[in-house]
């Protein structure tokens, strides 16, 4: 009787990233903060009259968006981690969470940017004491979130130690990370409003806030546009000129077995992590598991699938 064969020594787990449950936290409690600083810049703004502190709460709506997304996808992404309807893991929740905020961003962009001319038409009565009083309050959020944030890039640094250069800086969380720059960007949006407010109020250069009201567009709209760049390139895993696409090639290439590659694709599966297809043509009698080995040591590669053809399409 022919025996059935034994596939659980060739099963593996499709959870891609490892977890962050420190940022995870001070992700939570940053979008917090940050919503309630928002929701407190826009009033004022609107209440005091103060374009540029609009500008900066507005800017913030996209810092929370963000984080709250972050958040969003740390949580999926530990919920439904075993989930086998998610071929590569659940990953891209948080790409397709960050394409959608960018389209909310250039939306928010365009507002800011008709306010803006409005009171640079007709300039309204600003209540300066007030609106600087709540955008030093602004910043000094951000800066407490951009230090909670660090924290935890820290820990998670710490637990990421023993690795070369290169494939530490495959582990590193890129979300996190990417929330900690955006965090440092709304702090500079609040020093145009402190600035703008204090030049209308000392030397009555009133059109200083509409006009750092545009400055702020200008940066939602920037940031908004690197959001749908980069998400969008991962969601149509057009993912072909990253570095670990060379690595790839000079693996084959100084392989003791020569091979050819016939086809090769590489896609995204999580932060700093690529899923990959490689096939290849070979006149010796090799299995696949000796070019995964070889391939073994560029850590990012956490999906490997080869097929080899002996001997057609090879040249030597």
């Amino acid at each position: 009787m022919t025996q059935p064969l034994a596939t659980d020594s060739l099963k593996h787990s499709h959870r891609f990233d490892e977890g962050n449950p420190l940022a995870e936290k001070n992700t939570l409690r940053v979008a917090v903060l940050t919503a309630v600083m928002m929701v407190i810049e826009i009033t004022g703004g609107w209440y005091y009259n103060s374009m540029a502190l609009l500008a900066d709460g507005w800017h913030m709506s996209s810092h929370t968006v963000a984080l709250g997304l972050s958040v969003l996808a740390y949580v999926c992404a530990r919920r439904f981690a075993h989930d086998p309807r998610f071929s590569f893991g659940t990953w891209k929740i948080e790409v397709l969470g960050g394409y959608t905020s960018a389209i909310f961003l250039v939306m928010v962009a365009g507002l800011m940017i008709y306010q803006s001319v409005e009171r640079l038409v007709a300039p309204s009565p600003i209540h300066y004491n007030q609106a600087i009083a709540i955008a030093i309050v602004g910043l000094l959020v951000n800066l407490v979130s951009a230090w909670l944030l660090k924290a935890g890039h820290h820990h998670h640094h710490d637990h990421a130690h023993g690795h070369d250069d290169h494939v530490h800086h495959g582990h590193h969380d890129l979300n996190l990370r990417s929330a900690y720059m955006h965090v440092l960007a709304d702090a500079a949006t609040s020093v145009l409003a402190i600035i703008a407010l204090f030049g209308g109020k000392l030397w009555g250069a009133n059109w200083l806030d509409p006009v750092m009201g545009l400055v702020g567009a200008v940066l939602v709209s920037v940031w908004a546009y690197g959001l749908l760049r980069d998400t969008g390139r991962v969601l149509l895993d057009a993912e072909m000129n990253v570095p670990v696409v060379d690595e790839i090639r000079e693996v084959i290439a100084a392989s003791p077995v020569k091979a050819q590659i016939c086809d090769l694709h590489v896609w995204r599966v999580g932060k700093g992590k690529f899923a990959c297809i490689l096939s290849l043509a070979t006149d010796k009698d090799v299995s696949p598991e000796y070019f995964k080995k070889q391939l073994s040591i560029h850590e990012e590669l956490v999906h490997i699938s080869i097929e080899i053809n002996q001997g057609g399409g090879y040249a030597a």
